[in-house]
């Protein structure tokens, strides 16, 4: 066995417009670059009181159960049904493509009673069949994803509430994609619990899950008959270090929260509308200039995810031949698709620092040397 040394890595610069991790803000990373505090330093309990506040005006709540889980958008999503799910429970999952299919799976795992909604892969969910599911049922869940990021697919929220009403249920919201890219008003919409990720339009490192539950979800994990199947996920026992009383439960990512509360921050500096803005006003830049190539967009314009825009492959493109192309001479990247559509579709993200025009243009003259 060979004693020589490894180098130190060197990775390549690579601009990311796939469906994540999205470009980085600087100010992140050299946020994440400051020195490491103790999880129970006065000084970096500040700093987590401060990211607990800007959480909320990022989720556009009042939630008092706020926070980061540490871990990806899927732990967040496994937070959140594994403390409201106890075995036996009914739960109504809307389904129209992969992250509808997991929060089915973890559902399951947690013991419930899943009864699922599918819709066709690239459209937004039926309102009334998810009413037609579940007529004369109660159920303790109903959950949707709001930005489908194996689609590009943005869910309308607005009528979930009073179908969620109708069958007694929480509502439960999937917005790893769309937090800090298009209105995300967890208030408003009545959702009582939803998780996100920091790698899409928050431009942060993956790593991280902020989650929210509203009073009535927390009053339903304190009513809980059975414990949470999870230790590590349990929010009656982490919630108390994020809270006032400051017990230890686990060693929290330092540096990985230090560059949340910069890349927060820099999405509240911007203003939420503002950013919103600049999300719909990049992407419609990217759709004129694929259909000006004859490119067809797979997801109504409705129904389409500004952050993250699913392109038919043509007739006699490769996939991955095509993808390559990019990622060798323009060292950028893009995504495939998933499910039935692997093999047929790119997944472009604008997401957080990358939606600018410059990036469109250079994945449109990416596109156009690939194709030609």
């Amino acid at each position: 066995m060979s004693n020589a040394p490894f180098p130190t890595i060197h990775p390549p610069t690579r601009i990311l417009m796939g469906p994540g991790p999205s470009v980085m803000e600087p100010s992140v990373l050299n946020a994440m670059g400051r020195p490491t505090l103790g999880h129970l330093d006065p000084a970096f309990l500040q700093i987590m009181d401060e990211l607990r506040v800007m959480l909320r005006l990022a989720f556009r709540t009042d939630n008092e159960l706020t926070m980061p889980m540490s871990g990806t958008g899927s732990a967040g999503m496994e937070t959140v049904l594994v403390n409201l799910i106890e075995p036996g429970d009914r739960v109504l999952v809307g389904i129209c493509g992969v992250f509808g299919q997991r929060m089915a799976e973890v559902a399951l795992r947690a013991g419930a009673e899943v009864v699922k909604v599918e819709g066709e892969w690239g459209r937004a969910l039926d309102p009334d069949a998810l009413r037609k599911a579940g007529a004369g049922g109660s159920f303790k869940a109903l959950c949707v994803v709001h930005g489908e990021t194996s689609t590009g697919v943005l869910q309308p929220m607005e009528e979930m509430r009073g179908i969620a009403d109708e069958l007694g249920a929480l509502l439960i919201m999937d917005c790893v994609t769309s937090l800090a890219g298009v209105p995300v008003e967890i208030d408003k919409w009545g959702v009582d619990a939803a998780y996100s990720g920091t790698q899409k339009c928050l431009s942060c490192p993956p790593g991280l899950s902020p989650i929210t539950f509203s009073a009535r979800a927390q009053e339903v994990l304190a009513k809980r008959k059975t414990k949470v199947a999870s230790w590590y996920l349990d929010l009656t026992l982490i919630g108390s270090y994020w809270g006032q009383e400051r017990v230890y439960h686990h060693t929290a990512p330092i540096n990985g929260l230090y560059g949340l509360h910069e890349a927060v921050r820099v999405a509240l500096e911007e203003g939420l509308e503002t950013r919103w803005a600049r999300h719909r006003a990049v992407s419609q830049h990217l759709y004129e200039g694929l259909t000006e190539m004859g490119l067809d967009l797979r997801v109504p314009a409705p129904e389409r995810l500004a952050p993250l825009t699913a392109v038919a492959v043509p007739a006699g493109a490769d996939d991955a031949l095509v993808r390559g192309a990019l990622l060798q001479n323009f060292d950028l990247e893009i995504g495939g698709g998933l499910g039935p559509m692997k093999g047929n579709t790119w997944r472009i993200g604008l997401m957080g620092a990358g939606a600018t025009r410059a990036h469109v243009e250079l994945c449109l003259a990416g596109l156009r040397s690939a194709l030609a």
